[in-house]
């Protein structure tokens, strides 16, 4: 391999783990609505409305609603989440590649936005989080760092799992990342190998 094909692989790695890892924090924090954070993880055959209020407990008459399983808005929600995701990942990668003058090929960029946006729905959802936490022995960190919220309705503290200040949010945070780098490294092989230029 020539030091020319080393430098450009190093430096196209660089931008795409830029555009994959940095972005990371705008996508889950700027880009996620707050409906589609608190339904991602819903699981469940009883009933909810859209924004993940339990039928039947609904302080106002809500008749004529659309209802569906928890299950079913869990899945929407992290759909939704993932697309935007994916969509801004992707438009930062090919925008940044582009404005220093490199073009990666479609075929490797959509590699590395599949390796994200799979990963970040299986992740998101909670189950394979949280069997992957046991695995690695981290749900004594995840149930000792949990965040105190009041209330919205009469301000009685309770506890929550995941969420800003958890070990759930900082263990997510990081598995992304990390992903971020072999998504990078995979998108540029793919871009820089022999034929895919």
């Amino acid at each position: 391999m020539t030091r020319s094909v080393t430098i450009e692989r190093l430096a196209l790695f660089g931008c795409l783990l830029a555009a994959f890892g940095e972005i990371h924090p705008f996508c889950d924090h700027w880009a996620q609505g707050s409906e589609t954070a608190r339904c991602k993880r819903l699981y469940g055959r009883h009933l909810v409305y859209r924004d993940g209020v339990k039928v039947g407990t609904e302080k106002d008459d809500r008749s004529g609603e659309p209802t569906m399983t928890a299950s079913e808005r869990g899945r929407r929600a992290v759909a939704l989440h993932v697309a935007t995701y994916t969509a801004i990942q992707t438009g930062a990668a090919t925008a940044l590649t582009r404005a220093f003058g490199y073009r990666v090929p479609a075929s490797a960029l959509l590699a590395g936005a599949a390796i994200n946006g799979v990963t970040h729905a299986a992740i998101d959802r909670g189950a394979f989080f949280l069997w992957l936490a046991k695995k690695a022995r981290q749900t004594g960190y995840i149930e000792h760092c949990q965040a105190v919220r009041l209330d919205k309705d009469d301000d009685t503290p309770k506890k929550e799992i995941n969420g800003p200040g958890t070990a759930w949010i900082e263990l997510d945070a990081a598995l992304h990342r990390v992903i971020g780098v072999c998504a990078a490294a995979v998108t540029t092989w793919l871009a820089t190998r022999k034929g895919g230029r």
